[in-house]
């Protein structure tokens, strides 16, 4: 018995060696040796073409090298991501170090303490009069550089860094810093972000980290070790990272967030988006600012559980994706007043009407303590009293201002001050011009919708917007939607704007259907007498100056790019043939006349059958009689079936007639 034991223990721990050597031996050939990759060769020394094995990529400052396989994720199209990624970050630590009496030094930027955006010359004279005082003085505040360590600087954490590239560029743009850690899970990545970070020499500031970035951030709980700057960019749903990042955050901290799911966020799948983000997206015009308004929600309710809550700074919907700038304070006072935060929404399926339910109630008593208590509700019938349709329940959602407009303006004009900063400023411009919209309306209407509604035609945007104006209502645009309305208007002011707008561009209402919501709503007189005359104000600023707002497609076939797996295929040129086949493979291709011809004739006509059809040889359906399908398995068994005269076209088949 001892004897089989042993020779069963002296087995297993042969095949455990033996798996082990083999597991290494398998591995091996995937490590890169770094001078080998950068010779161009292969890990054993043969030479492999340089075009398959890598490309190099100059963004901003940065210059990275990924390889072409699709084994570390890279996206170009988010450069405008990662642009105004940088421009926020150094406003907040302009913000953060400037307490401390650190003033940054941004390239291409004035040494001033604050950029002023179009100086007139007795500005710029007053400007250098304070400058030549500070010098004669001699108190010169502490500054701190681009790509030098500062003590007292930020501690930043890029949870899912990839090639490493947004890292990269925060210490080579971000004046202000005290160390970067580029995390990544992939051995493949980091390896990857150790080159790149020798490549541009920023050793000194990038510590490269491999590990789960939940993991990581859950062993930065403690005060003294938390990031000032967490930026988390997963490919598809932050969601299993958000409870790890609001705790690792410090007091104060910048929390950025990036979300790719649209679909799910849309309104596509609620009962996925509420799994997520505990909240149900619906579908309506107004989808992207309900995604982002969910994603805050989610985001405070995660930090509400720790004593922690959200202060949004900046909050964007652009090309493919969400992305939010909060900041994360502790307070126990204030973790009360989130429920009054957040909102339920009843949205109308007919009209697309929509109504927004508090899940708290917060009132102020004379003592100056606020008093919290639940909200009474709902704010609508079981009809909507516009169509007569049902309405949807939505949410919950963020209903508080998306954007603290001071924060926005301060990164506009800096971003302004610099155009040659950014290869995106342009853009950032334009997008942060509209962002100046109004703060206290959550969501908004869109043109296209409130005329499809009743069937009329499109009134310009001016002319809505002016008819508002005069209604002594506010509207603003959104950078979520070319064609937004954002208004405090209620939804019957604005179907009594489009009921006078109706009678000037008249509908048949002969073609309305009684119960459709086109003819309940334009069966209803207007109370509201509508002026469309065009006002000055009713163009935005930034319209007038011709800021880059929405822009098009930035590449063709863009978009999200697939996932990096080990041992990807490259991005050849025929899986772009590939790609570029696959468009619109659900639409069926165009058929000529004789096609079309030629198909409906295999379909019998009908008024032929009911003995109607007035148009003879020139109809272009069938008028041959059906004949009897036989089948080839009864024949050789009935052969006298095939001498029987077929039935007539109305004629019935019997049980024993194939």
């Amino acid at each position: 018995m001892q004897g089989s034991s042993l020779w069963l223990s002296l087995t297993f721990r042969s095949a455990r060696v033996l798996s082990r050597a083999r597991f290494f031996e398998w591995q091996s050939p995937g490590l890169p040796n770094t001078a080998a990759m950068e010779n161009g060769t292969g890990p054993y020394g043969e030479e492999r073409p340089r075009e398959v094995q890598e490309t190099t990529v100059t963004e901003g400052a940065a210059k990275i090298a990924f390889p072409s396989a699709n084994e570390v994720f890279y996206n170009p199209v988010q450069e405008f991501n990662r642009d105004l990624t940088c421009a926020v970050i150094t406003e907040f630590a302009r913000i953060q170090l400037g307490a401390k009496g650190i003033q940054i030094k941004v390239p291409g930027e004035k040494d001033t303490q604050k950029v002023v955006v179009d100086l007139s010359e007795q500005e710029e004279e007053k400007v250098e009069l304070k400058e030549s005082e500070n010098l004669a003085s001699g108190d010169q505040p502490r500054t701190a550089a681009v790509g030098e360590i500062c003590e007292e600087g930020l501690h930043v954490l890029e949870g899912l860094a990839a090639s490493g590239l947004r890292s990269i560029r925060f210490a080579l743009e971000v004046p202000g810093l005290r160390s970067v850690v580029a995390n990544d899970a992939s051995t493949r990545a980091v390896d990857l972000i150790r080159r790149n970070v020798q490549l541009n020499d920023v050793a000194h500031l990038v510590q490269p980290s491999q590990a789960d970035a939940r993991m990581l951030m859950y062993q930065h709980q403690r005060v003294s070790e938390r990031f000032d700057v967490i930026d988390l960019d997963p490919y598809g749903s932050p969601a299993t990272f958000l409870d790890a990042a609001v705790q690792a955050v410090s007091e104060g901290g910048l929390l950025c967030v990036t979300c790719t799911d649209m679909a799910v966020l849309a309104g596509n799948s609620g009962e996925t988006c509420y799994s997520k983000y505990g909240a149900m997206a619906l579908k309506s015009r107004a989808c992207h600012e309900m995604a982002l308004r969910i994603v805050l929600h989610s985001l405070d309710l995660r930090a509400n559980c720790y004593q922690r809550f959200v202060v949004p700074l900046l909050s964007i919907s652009a090309d493919f994706y969400v992305r939010v700038f909060v900041r994360v304070f502790t307070g126990q006072a204030k973790v009360k007043a989130s429920a009054s935060k957040q909102a339920l929404v009843f949205q109308c399926v007919g009209c697309g009407a929509f109504h927004l339910q508090r899940l708290g109630k917060a009132s102020g008593v004379p003592s100056g303590r606020a008093k919290f208590s639940a909200a009474c509700g709902p704010p609508v019938t079981p009809e909507c009293e516009h169509c007569g349709q049902r309405h949807q329940l939505g949410g919950p959602m963020w209903a508080e201002p998306i954007h603290d407009l001071d924060f926005v303006g301060r990164v506009l004009e800096a971003v302004s001050a610099n155009p040659g900063r950014f290869h995106t400023s342009e853009r950032i411009r334009g997008v942060l011009s509209v962002i100046t919209e109004l703060p206290d309306v959550p969501l908004y209407y869109t043109l296209d919708q409130l005329s499809s509604t009743i069937h009329c035609n499109t009134p310009s945007l001016l002319q809505l917007r002016s008819a508002l104006l005069h209604a002594d209502f506010r509207v603003s645009l959104s950078h979520a939607c070319k064609n937004a309305v954002k208004t405090d208007a209620p939804a019957s002011a604005l179907w009594d704007i489009m009921r006078c707008w109706e009678k000037e561009c008249p509908v048949k209402r002969e073609r309305l259907s009684e119960t459709s919501p086109a003819f309940r709503i334009l069966s209803v007189e207007p109370r509201l007498q509508a002026n469309f005359t065009i006002r000055e104000d009713a163009n935005p600023s930034s319209r007038q100056r011709g800021l880059k707002r929405f822009q098009a497609n930035p590449e063709a076939n863009w978009g999200p790019r697939p996932r990096a797996r080990p041992g990807g295929k490259a991005a050849d040129e025929a899986m772009e043939e590939r790609r570029r086949l696959l468009q619109n493979k659900r639409k069926e291709p165009p058929e000529d006349v004789a096609q079309r011809a030629a198909r409906l004739k295999t379909f019998p006509c009908k008024r032929f059958k009911e003995g109607t059809c007035q148009r003879g040889d020139q109809c272009c359906y069938s008028h041959s009689p059906p004949t009897p399908r036989v089948s080839a398995d009864a024949a050789p068994d009935c052969p006298e079936t095939s001498n029987q005269t077929p039935p007539g076209p109305g004629a019935a088949a019997g049980p024993g007639i194939d």
